[in-house]
């Protein structure tokens, strides 16, 4: 009887354990099953995680690479549109010998010309000098006749470099631009600051977001014209007073060899005149003679060019003085400078009659000279000296 009860207690009991066993076996499954796909979806994770590290990584070196070579491209952008200009000049070049020895050829058989084309020709040429006078302004009537005097205003600075004052009219600051190559500009309330022993300490200095190159830089009406150093043939527009760059300009043809030969860092030399901005340089397809050009200070925009008859050997440096470029030269070693090629842009001067004028005293040699048609002087660097020369000047035969 009591095994009978005995039986009847352990069956619901053991019933219930294997069935607790049971459920316990199927979390336990359950939770083996969750753990794999947590396992599996954690290995997908952390491989999409690498992969977006890699894509990242990759796509930071593309970036890299693309930024650099669009650097590249635009630092070349310059020098390619230079050259494409440069190819344009010598194809104009070209061109022009190609119609002149074709006018020779043509010439040599017996051709008739219609005179009525001369006469179109004769008419075209002498509306083109009615034009150039008209912008050159004709009444600029004198020409140099003599330099008078020297006056060495400082000794300053290296071997090579440029001073000069603005040519307006209410401009009394002096400029000192030491060296062939810098970005640093000594800025003088007026020439008495700049001629006292403290100097350096009482001017401004004017950094230039570019170093210029050479010695042929110009200041006029407020702004530095100078030619841009790394650069074939940029000129820049400097505001002296807002310190920025307002305008540049490529000056075709010009750059490539030096203007003058015994002055080699100075590829191009801008100058000032009653007329305004003009650009002096020497090119290889004239045969090394000095080329010159009128720009437009305002628009940088060049007006005419002149391909002149004084060559740049032997040549330290030059200037334009009413239309007409005076060309300076020197011995190798140094010696006494002389003006001995002269030329007019309006042919009003028989440049052959004029003698060779020699700079007085002064033995050595001129880095640059440039004319202040205010003052009709000459602002000259020689070998580190800062000089001043006056002319005679005499009316135009």
């Amino acid at each position: 009887m009591l095994v009978m009860q005995l039986r009847f207690l352990l069956v619901p009991f053991l019933t219930g354990i294997m069935g607790a066993a049971q459920y316990m076996m199927q979390d336990a499954a359950l939770l083996n099953y969750m753990d794999r796909r947590f396992l599996s979806l954690e290995k997908r994770l952390e491989k999409c995680n690498q992969d977006i590290l890699e894509y990242v990584e990759e796509f930071r070196d593309f970036s890299k690479m693309v930024l650099s070579r669009l650097a590249g491209l635009n630092s070349y952008k310059d020098e390619v549109k230079s050259e494409v200009e440069n190819l344009l000049t010598r194809i104009e070049r070209a061109q022009r010998d190609i119609d002149y020895f074709g006018s020779i050829t043509d010439s040599n058989t017996c051709v008739e010309v219609h005179e009525d084309l001369v006469k179109q020709q004769l008419f075209e040429e002498a509306e083109e000098k009615k034009k150039l006078k008209l912008m050159l302004n004709a009444s600029c009537d004198h020409m140099l006749a003599g330099i008078k005097s020297l006056k060495i205003v400082k000794k300053t600075g290296d071997k090579y470099g440029s001073w000069m004052k603005d040519p307006g009219k209410k401009h009394t600051k002096i400029y000192l631009l030491n060296g062939s190559v810098n970005n640093v500009i000594l800025e003088f309330s007026n020439i008495m600051t700049f001629m006292e022993i403290n100097h350096t300490l009482k001017a401004h200095r004017v950094t230039l977001p570019f170093p210029w190159e050479g010695t042929g830089h110009v200041m006029y009406q407020g702004f530095l014209f100078y030619h841009r150093h790394g650069s074939l043939n940029e000129i820049i527009k400097f505001n002296i007073q807002k310190r920025n760059i307002t305008d540049q300009m490529l000056l075709p043809g010009a750059g490539r060899i030096p203007a003058y030969q015994l002055s080699p860092s100075t590829k191009i030399d801008l100058a000032i005149d009653e007329q305004g901005l003009w650009a002096i340089h020497a090119e290889p397809e004239t045969g090394g003679n000095i080329v010159i050009t009128k720009i437009n200070h305002v628009t940088m925009a060049v007006e005419h060019t002149w391909d002149t008859s004084c060559n740049s050997k032997d040549a330290e440096a030059a200037f334009m003085a009413c239309n007409t470029l005076y060309v300076v030269y020197n011995f190798p070693s140094g010696g006494t400078s002389r003006i001995q090629c002269v030329y007019d842009v309006l042919d009003t001067v028989n440049t052959y009659e004029i003698p060779v004028l020699h700079f007085p005293k002064h033995q050595g040699s001129h880095s640059t000279i440039h004319y202040n048609p205010k003052e009709k002087q000459l602002f000259a660097w020689g070998d580190g000296s800062q000089i001043i020369y006056k002319l005679y000047t005499k009316q135009k035969v």
